[in-house]
C-alpha cells in the first residue's frame, strides 16, 4: 500500500519542489537553506538528517527509472528539469516525518519478524526459490546497502506501513462516488446516426495554374527542399577489417590445434522437478520407480506441478544434493531425493555431453576469432596508410578498394538518418556524423570522424545540394492534390455546417438525412469508449455523451468522417461495481488523504536544505 501511496511525489507538490531548488528553495514549510551542518547531509526534515549516501541512493533509482523510459541516461540539467531531484527528496522527507511519527510511538519490527521478511523476499531467493544467502550479499552490493544499512531501512519500512495501515486502513470512497464512477463507465446509450465523407459531395472544380502558383506562394515553406550532401562513406574498425580477410584452410586448422583447449564443451542436462508434498505422491513415485512408470505419467496421474529448471550444467546448480543427483542419472530417468519442503522428484532429459569440439564443429567460430585477431593486430598500421593516402588526397574509392572496405553512396541530410545504411556506425553517434558531413566543405581535405580508439569514419563530398524552393512544374502534382483536399475538406465542412444549423433549427432528424440521400441507422447501446467500430468511436462516443436524450451534433472520426447523430435512448444501468473497481477508487481517495497528511507533517516539521551539498551531487556546480 505504501508504494501505491508515494505516486504523490510525481504530484504538483513534488513539481514545486522541483521549482524552489532551482529559484532559492522557498514556500512549502520550507524554513531555510541549511548551511552550518556537515558535508555529509543533504537536508533536515523536523530532527531527522536526510544523509547524503540516502539522497544518492534515491537520486540513482529516480534517474535509473528515468533512463528506462527515455531509452538514454539523462544529464543533470535534464534530471532538475524533470523534477527528479524533487520526487528523490519528497520521498525521503516524506519517509523522515513517518519514521519520526513512529519511533514515538514505539513501532518498528521484531528480528523475528525482519528474518521472515529476509526469507520470503523473492529478490534474494536462490534457484529453487529458497532465500540464498549469496544472493543476498550480491543484491546488497548492487543496490549500495551493507547489511546493517537494509535491516534498518527495513525496519523502518514496517513502521511506516504500520502507521499508514493504522490511519488509513479503512479509508473508503464514500458509496456516491463509487457509483459515480461506476456510471461514468458503463452506462450506455443509443444514437439515430448517418455518416457524412467526400463521397457525397460532388468532385469540386480542379485549380487552375494561377490558383496553384498562388497556392504555392502562400505555402513555399511546405515545398522546401531540405539541405543534402551526396557522400562516399568507408568505415574502418576490427570488424570491417575482419570482413575482408579471407583464410586458408590450413590457417583455421593451425589456429584450432593452437587453441583448441579452449573449446571444451561442459556437459548439460534439461532438469526438472517435482516437490512430493504428501505421504501418497511420495508412495505413488517410488512405486513408479520400481516399476519403470515414466516421470510425466507420474505427474499427470497425481496431479501434481512440475518446475522446470531448464538447461544446466552441474557447476550452475546451487543445490549440491539436486547436481549430484541430476549428473547421475541416464537420459529419461529419474529419481528420488529430500528436500526442503519434503521429497522430491527429479528427472533428466536432452544430456549433451561435455568434451573436446572438433574442428568441424567450431571451424567458424575458428575462423571469426582469427580474422579479428589479424583485425585488431593490423587496425594502427592500416589506419596510418589510410591517414598518408588521405593526406596525399586519393580518393576513397582506390582506399576502399586497396584496403577491402565497403564504400557506401549516399544523400545525407543534417538529421543523418540514412547513415544506418552504413553498417558499424552507432545509431547514436550518426548525428555526430551527419554534422562533421555539414560542416566540411566540397573539395577540401575531410578530417576523420574518430568514434573510439577502434571506429574511424572517412567521407568524401561528392554533392551538395542547399535548401530551395521549388518551383511549381516540380510540385504542381503536390500542389493540386493538396489544394483538392483543402476544397473537399471545405465542402464537407460547409455540409455539416448546413446540417447542424437544420438541426438547431428543429427540423427533423430523418428529413435530414433522407434529404442528403442516406438512411439513418440506430445504433447498438454503446459506452464512452464506442461501440468497437470505426464509425462510432471514442470521439464520437464522447460527444455523443455530451447531453441528454434528444442531444444532436457532428463528430469527426478517426477515419475522417463526419458522424451527424442524435440521442435516441440513454441506458442508466444499475452499476456493478467490481473488487478491481472498488480498489481503483479506494486508493485514489486514500492517495488524496495521504497526500494532505504528508504535507500536514512535513510543514509542522519544517524542512531545511543544504543547497551546497545538493548542488554539489546534483553535478550542477562544474565538479562533476
Amino acid at each position: 500500500m505504501l508504494d501505491s501511496l508515494r505516486s504523490f511525489a510525481t504530484t504538483w507538490l513534488g513539481k514545486v519542489l522541483g521549482a524552489f531548488l532551482l529559484v532559492g528553495l522557498a514556500g512549502f514549510g520550507i524554513s531555510g537553506v541549511l548551511t552550518g551542518i556537515g558535508s555529509d547531509t543533504v537536508a533536515r526534515v523536523g530532527s531527522a538528517e536526510i544523509t547524503t549516501r540516502d539522497f544518492q541512493r534515491a537520486y540513482n533509482a529516480q534517474i535509473n527509472a528515468a533512463a528506462q523510459r527515455m531509452g538514454s541516461l539523462p544529464t543533470a540539467e535534464q534530471a532538475v528539469a524533470l523534477g527528479i531531484p524533487s520526487a528523490a527528496l519528497n520521498k525521503l522527507a516524506s519517509d523522515a516525518v513517518l519514521d519520526t511519527m513512529g519511533a514515538e510511538f514505539g513501532l518498528g519490527a521484531s528480528d523475528a519478524q525482519l528474518g521472515k521478511m529476509l526469507r520470503e523476499d523473492p529478490n534474494f531467493a536462490g534457484l529453487l526459490g529458497n532465500f540464498d544467502a549469496a544472493n543476498f550479499q550480491r543484491v546488497l552490493q548492487q543496490t549500495g546497502y551493507t547489511e546493517n544499512e537494509y535491516l534498518n531501512a527495513q525496519t523502518k519500512a514496517v513502521r511506516r506501513q504500520q502507521i499508514i495501515t493504522a490511519i488509513f486502513g479503512g479509508a473508503k470512497a464514500p458509496e456516491t462516488v463509487q457509483n459515480l464512477i461506476a456510471h461514468y463507465s458503463a452506462d450506455t446509450r443509443a444514437i439515430d446516426y448517418f455518416v457524412l465523407n467526400d463521397a457525397g459531395i460532388l468532385p469540386p472544380e480542379e485549380p487552375t495554374d494561377a490558383e496553384m502558383a498562388a497556392y504555392l506562394a502562400e505555402n513555399q515553406a511546405d515545398y522546401r527542399t531540405i539541405p543534402t550532401r551526396t557522400v562516399k562513406v568507408m568505415v574502418l574498425s576490427p570488424d570491417a577489417i575482419a570482413a575482408g580477410i579471407t583464410l586458408a584452410d590450413e590457417d583455421i586448422a593451425a589456429e584450432y590445434e593452437r587453441t583448441k583447449a579452449s573449446f571444451n564443451r561442459t556437459e548439460t542436462r534439461d532438469v526438472k522437478q517435482v516437490v512430493l508434498a504428501t505421504d501418497e505422491a511420495v508412495k505413488a513415485f517410488e512405486d513408479g520407480l520400481a516399476a519403470g512408470t515414466p516421470f510425466d505419467q507420474l505427474v499427470a496421474d497425481n496431479n501434481l506441478r512440475v518446475t522446470d529448471l531448464g538447461t544446466l550444467s552441474e557447476a550452475a546448480i546451487t543445490d549440491k544434493p539436486l547436481a549430484a543427483a541430476a549428473f547421475g542419472l541416464e537420459e529419461g530417468a529419474y529419481t528420488l531425493i529430500p528436500g526442503a519442503l519434503g521429497q522430491r522428484a527429479v528427472s533428466v532429459s536432452n544430456i549433451v555431453t561435455g568434451g573436446q569440439q572438433s574442428l568441424d564443429e567450431v571451424r567458424d567460430q575458428v575462423a571469426e576469432r582469427l580474422k579479428q585477431k589479424q583485425a585488431r593486430d593490423s587496425y594502427i598500421d592500416v589506419l596510418d596508410q589510410i591517414e598518408e593516402l588521405r593526406a596525399a588526397f586519393r580518393p576513397l574509392d582506390e582506399i576502399a578498394t586497396r584496403y577491402n572496405l565497403a564504400l557506401n553512396e549516399m544523400p545525407v541530410t543534417a538529421n543523418g538518418e540514412a547513415l544506418a545504411a552504413v553498417e558499424g556506425i552507432p545509431a547514436d553517434s550518426r548525428g555526430r556524423v551527419a554534422a562533421a558531413i555539414f560542416d566540411a566543405e566540397q573539395g577540401d581535405l575531410a578530417p576523420t570522424v574518430a568514434l573510439s580508439s577502434t571506429l574511424n569514419i572517412w567521407f568524401d563530398i561528392e554533392k551538395v545540394e542547399a535548401a530551395r524552393d521549388q518551383s511549381l512544374d516540380e510540385v504542381k502534382d503536390a500542389v493540386q492534390e493538396a489544394m483538392m483536399a483543402t476544397r473537399v475538406d471545405a465542402a464537407l465542412q460547409a455540409q455539416v455546417d448546413e446540417v447542424t444549423a437544420r438541426l438547431e433549427a428543429g427540423d427533423a432528424f430523418a428529413d435530414i438525412a433522407v434529404s442528403l440521400n442516406q438512411f439513418p441507422q440506430l445504433s447498438q447501446p454503446f459506452t464512452r469508449q464506442g461501440d468497437g467500430s470505426p464509425v462510432i468511436d471514442q470521439s464520437v462516443a464522447m460527444a455523443a455523451f455530451g447531453g441528454g436524450e434528444g442531444h444532436f451534433g457532428a463528430a469527426r472520426n478517426s477515419a475522417g468522417d463526419y458522424v451527424i447523430f442524435q440521442v435516441d435512448s440513454i441506458n442508466a444501468l444499475e452499476p456493478d461495481i467490481n473488487a478491481q473497481t472498488r480498489d481503483f477508487v479506494d486508493n485514489a481517495v486514500l492517495d488524496s488523504i495521504y497526500g494532505d497528511f504528508i504535507t500536514a507533517l512535513r510543514n509542522d516539521a519544517g524542512i531545511n536544505i543544504n543547497q551546497a551539498v545538493l548542488t554539489q551531487l546534483l553535478g550542477l556546480d562544474g565538479t562533476q
